[in-house]
């Protein structure tokens, strides 16, 4: 199981959208994504997740936690093994961890903290709450967006990850993470 979990060697820049739901990750992972024709790695829970709301009206449980970390990171080694230049990441395991202490109070499996620990990313865009929130059948935090905000970033400042917030509009957004990722494409 730990070998499903670990990031595949590459020497492609990645760049890790990160941040509370409803906070723009996918809008402008998929921007990114175009303006580089970089490959764009999906959130697998998402997809995971509906289908289990879909099939057993259930939300996430523990024991999705790591089958949901197994999926992310497989599309994120077969983006890894398309390109050496540069693929953008909607989310991590450093993000299934977050989550995870935050909805079972402080509790993250142990191989997945480990393996979230040890994967590394080029640059963390942090995306700030000052989006609107877009309810759907898996968001369920909307009084909670500051809150999960600084458990993010926590994370980032605890575990000295690279990282930027991205505030603003979209276009706000683009063109910020472009001029950072640039420097990174030098």
């Amino acid at each position: 199981m730990e070998e499903k979990l670990r990031q595949v060697p590459s020497s492609c820049i990645r760049v890790c959208l990160f941040g509370p739901e409803s906070s723009g990750k996918s809008t402008l992972s998929r921007k990114l994504s175009e303006h580089y024709n970089a490959p764009l790695v999906e959130e697998f829970a998402r997809e995971y997740l509906q289908e289990l709301w879909e099939k057993e009206k259930k939300i996430c449980r523990p024991k999705d936690l790591l089958p949901i970390a197994v999926g992310q990171i497989d599309l994120e080694n077969k983006a890894a093994a398309s390109t050496d230049r540069l693929i953008i990441c909607d989310t991590d395991l450093l993000t299934t961890k977050v989550y995870s202490e935050a909805y079972y109070d402080g509790w993250c499996p142990e191989l997945l903290e480990k393996i979230a620990l040890e994967n590394q990313y080029d640059l963390y865009l942090l995306t700030y709450i000052d989006t609107p929130w877009e309810e759907d059948d898996l968001r369920d935090r909307p009084h909670r967006r500051l809150e999960m905000f600084k458990a993010f970033e926590s994370a980032l400042i605890k575990y000295d990850r690279p990282y930027i917030i991205m505030k603003g509009g979209v276009q706000e957004r683009v063109t910020e993470a472009t001029q950072v990722i640039n420097t990174l494409l030098v």
